[in-house]
């Protein structure tokens, strides 16, 4: 049983014909067919085929080679109910619900990709509306088109006998940019997104006085994981004030433009009394860290007793912390570390509760399966999460050979997974950014089930970034002003004399947690340690700090102001250093441990005044962090307010019914 909807045929017209030869001979032959533009999983391709050739059943799903350690294989509806992994399925009755299963790679295959030419007929052909260059129509008699791709390929012209070319052509505007060509009217030039971009999120608009800001307000989470890594001047004009105007905004200006565009954002101008005033804090020297390599098969065995019990775990999360996990480690570590499995079970107790969790699983699958289109069209919100599902599942990390292709069954688990997600938390269901989150641990996984409950575990603690309300993004980039405040004041002060200091360019970092400024493999390294808890709470935002402190000096010793600021910070996806920014993040955590006389809000923050006298049920790391989960973000209730006497900045902050308050 497929898993993915039937492609949706959006334009066919018949009577459309190949000349085998391009003159007008008597013995040359007409081709007949049809031509179809069809939308299938979200990528646009135009076919032709022949009459005698037409095929509607074509394949969904090409297996198509990759350089991880399983290949892809779909059920057919011949053999729906073929053998697959035993752990993707327990019970025979949920096999008509896998479309997808891996199978250990014995050798290795080709490609698998689709030529233009179908072997059975040389003239039918099919390509992706990405790949298409130019289009040359012309009119002699009958209206004909050509088809010349990017890599050079012209593909035989087809002629319209019996009209269609304009209706063609009108259809095929809906998916890319047609204009005509300045040297040639007949001529015209396709424009569609890079590759790279348009598997990714949607590009800016073009209108620079209209187009970025409208969209932001429309939905701040496309616009920010797509649209920040593109912006130059968009923001930048819009935030800026005519020039007969005072150059710089007051604080509440900015504040209240930037909660009108990230909804959530807003932060509160009114000034409250009684609050620590913090001045600055000696903090100390830094101490110099070292990292050590992954943790071992070897290593790992060694922490399991004869039933699979792991022992010692603070001292293995430590390790952790400090190297991360080699990969073949990370699919069992990665279920512990998100909580899907309890350390302490054995093999036999995890073999059950993987059972279970594959019914449930399959169960709440089975709930959006079952939907007939006729149900779906009665509900807008699963169409809605649906449509948002496909579209998103199309751009997520398609040059990671794992998802890369047309039509790779990868995706097929990430849209079901997604799907499934949103039966399990229909309230929040699905938000833009959610599929970054899932990709890496499907990767990892490398099962339907396991990576959905991992990716269950991991939303528990991300849940509030996607919330409506975004309280959960509100308090982080809070926090994180706070940290960077003790920190470095003196930066802290430039940032917020360019209308920077409530820090929205790490919004895409907190969303998805840096998925989208590192390598993938990068990625993996940050999450598995940053699972660990270790060494406090909110790591994460201690990371912030260290990127933000090795770019300090070269934003403010070139004077950038707020677009540059934002262009520069964007301009360091794919280049950062993972092991560079783990030491550097773990120095200045050691830093704030070992600084007198703490404010309570940092405290609070990093988790550092919950350790009191351990319990002797709780076993403590070296790092003093007790091992229980992580405190929710969503407890913590924050309002920032700010007090200026024309010379200094006092800022106040709230937090858990601190007030604290920051002289700048």
């Amino acid at each position: 049983m497929a898993a993915t909807t039937p492609p949706k045929v959006v334009f066919e017209h018949e009577g459309v014909f190949i000349h085998s030869s391009p003159d007008e001979s008597e013995d040359q032959d007409l081709i007949s067919g049809f031509l179809r533009i069809v939308d299938k999983d979200g990528e646009t391709l135009v076919e032709y085929k022949p009459l005698e050739d037409a095929d509607p059943s074509n394949m969904l799903c090409a297996c198509k080679d990759s350089s991880s350690v399983v290949e892809w294989t779909q059920s057919s509806e011949d053999n729906p109910h073929r053998p697959i992994d035993h752990q993707l399925s327990y019970e025979t009755e949920w096999d008509m619900i896998n479309a997808v299963s891996f199978r250990r790679k014995v050798h290795a295959h080709g490609d698998g990709g689709s030529n233009h030419t179908n072997d059975r007929n040389k003239w039918a052909f099919s390509f992706n509306v990405c790949d298409l260059r130019s289009i040359t129509v012309k009119c002699e008699g009958r209206s004909y088109i050509t088809f010349r791709l990017k890599d050079g390929t012209a593909l035989p012209a087809i002629h319209f006998h019996q009209g269609g070319s304009t209706p063609f052509l009108d259809s095929l505007r809906k998916s890319v940019q047609i204009n005509e060509s300045p040297d040639d009217e007949s001529i015209l030039i396709v424009s569609t997104y890079s590759k790279t971009f348009s598997q990714s999120f949607e590009n800016l608009l073009d209108d620079t006085n209209y187009g970025f800001v409208q969209k932001f307000k429309k939905d701040p989470y496309t616009t920010t994981l797509g649209g920040f890594s593109k912006v130059t001047n968009y923001l930048f004009d819009a935030f800026r004030v005519p020039e007969l105007e005072c150059h710089q905004r007051p604080a509440e200006e900015v504040a209240d433009l930037l909660g009108e565009l990230i909804p959530g954002l807003e932060i509160n101008q009114q000034e409250e009394p009684g609050f620590e005033v913090i001045t600055r804090l000696d903090l100390g020297p830094r101490p110099e860290v070292q990292r050590r390599g992954p943790v071992t098969m070897e290593e790992w065995a060694k922490y399991q007793d004869s039933e699979g019990r792991i022992t010692n775990v603070p001292h293995l999360k430590d390790l952790i912390f400090k190297g991360g996990l080699c990969y073949a480690v990370r699919r069992e570590a990665w279920k512990l570390l998100l909580g899907y499995f309890p350390w302490n079970s054995t093999h036999e107790e995890r073999k059950l509760l993987q059972k279970r969790k594959t019914d449930e699983y399959f169960r709440m699958k089975l709930q959006w399966k079952s939907v007939s289109e006729e149900q779906e069209r009665r509900n807008s919100r699963l169409r809605d999460y649906r449509s948002l599902i496909e579209k998103d599942v199309n751009r997520t990390d398609r040059n990671n050979k794992f998802y890369e292709g047309l039509d790779n069954p990868g995706l097929i688990l990430l849209h079901d997974i997604l799907m499934t997600y949103c039966m399990y938390d229909f309230d929040l269901g699905y938000v833009q950014g959610m599929s970054d989150l899932l990709s890496p641990i499907l990767f990892v996984m490398e099962n339907e089930v396991d990576a959905f409950w991992c990716f269950v575990s991991f939303m528990d603690e991300m849940h509030e970034n996607f919330e409506e309300q975004m309280q959960g993004m509100k308090s982080q980039l809070i926090q994180l002003s706070t940290l960077l405040r003790l920190l470095d004041l003196a930066f802290w002060n430039y940032l917020e004399a360019q209308d920077s200091g409530y820090l929205y360019f790490c919004f895409r970092w907190l969303l998805i947690r840096f998925k989208r400024e590192l390598h993938f493999q990068d990625v993996l390294r940050l999450w598995e340690v940053m699972w660990t808890r270790l060494p406090c709470q909110n790591f994460h935002l201690l990371v912030c700090c260290a990127i933000l402190d090795s770019e300090k000096q070269k934003i403010m010793d070139r004077k950038y102001g707020f677009n540059e600021i934002l262009k520069h910070i964007n301009e360091l996806s794919m280049k950062l250093d993972i092991e560079e920014i783990l030491s550097k993040s773990e120095a200045i955590c050691m830093q704030i441990k070992h600084c007198k006389d703490l404010p309570h809000s940092v405290s609070e923050i990093l988790g550092l005044n919950t350790v009191t006298e351990p319990s002797a049920a709780l076993e403590t790391s070296e790092y003093g962090i007790l091992e229980s989960p992580q405190t929710s973000p969503r407890s913590t209730d924050r309002q920032d307010h700010v007090v200026s006497n024309g010379h200094s900045h006092l800022k106040e902050t709230t937090h858990n019914g601190c007030k604290v308050a920051f002289i700048s």
